[in-house]
């Protein structure tokens, strides 16, 4: 086929697709019809490729919104998960968490124990490898699902935020009850979570056992319902050790003084 005949049916197509939104092949257009033409497939073939582009496509913006969506931390790459730190939780129930197959029952995790174990790291990592699988799913702190529930009839970003959050698959909540909660503020996390915990999977983290809960409330009542819905069906995890970020704290002296060692050397 000439290039001006290509030129013309790409311009056509273009048009097409655009209508179409088919962003794929609206961008991708005469790169599939020179292909095509040098590889003569078969219609079957050749339909089966565009769509399975413009289907990859779609899945990966999908996947960029939901990621941005999701607000994760910077350090949320389980890959780069350091295998050698005792903390109580082995490689093998690690491997066994990012399989997600506790999404699927709509189970719970709470990741519980000192600051600096990892328990952020693994909460922000098991979201990421779900929202990787095409789970909705969205990481945020105590703080924020308050503001969340008290501007929810007020702010419309706010009411967009509490929609989204009660159709997620999977919610992280990061150090939930570390700081004492007034009772309106915990009746507002009970209502939410009650609302949520039989079609979402939440993963908390926290540097309080269970027992604290009621203190951090001020409500035993209350401490209690809340534990109720969210150890029903819940995986505890109890980490344990030294905190890893003291044990591998930066410092600009440290720097340079091996700058000054590298000179001397």
């Amino acid at each position: 086929m000439p290039n001006d005949m290509i030129t013309d049916k790409t311009t056509t197509i273009r048009g097409y697709a655009k209508r179409l939104r088919l962003s794929g092949l609206t961008a991708n257009a005469q790169d599939i019809l020179l292909q095509a033409q040098k590889e003569s497939p078969s219609y079957d073939d050749f339909l089966s490729r565009v769509l399975e582009m413009e289907i990859k496509g779609r899945e990966e913006r999908q996947k960029i919104l939901r990621l941005k969506a999701a607000r994760l931390p910077l350090a949320h790459d389980l890959d780069l998960y350091d295998h050698s730190i005792s903390n109580g939780l082995s490689t093998t129930q690690l491997n066994q968490l990012r399989e997600l197959h506790w999404v699927d029952g709509n189970y719970n995790l709470m990741l519980t124990g000192p600051c600096g174990v990892g328990k952020t790291f693994i909460a922000a990592g098991l979201c990421a490898d779900a929202i990787d699988k095409g789970y909705k799913a969205y990481f945020r702190s105590m703080d924020e699902i308050l503001t969340t529930l008290k501007l929810k009839d007020i702010v419309a970003s706010a009411k967009r935020e509490h929609k989204n959050l009660t159709n997620a698959d999977v919610i992280v909540i990061d150090d939930l009850m570390n700081i004492p909660v007034s009772r309106d503020d915990g009746s507002l996390l009970f209502v939410f979570i009650n609302s949520i915990y039989e079609s979402t999977s939440l993963i908390i983290t926290t540097n309080k056992s269970p027992a604290e809960w009621a203190r951090s409330l001020d409500d035993e009542v209350l401490a209690t319902a809340l534990l109720d819905r969210i150890l029903f069906k819940c995986e505890l995890l109890q980490l344990s050790g030294k905190s890893y970020r003291l044990a591998n704290r930066k410092t600009i002296f440290k720097k340079e003084q091996e700058k000054k060692q590298r000179k001397v050397e």
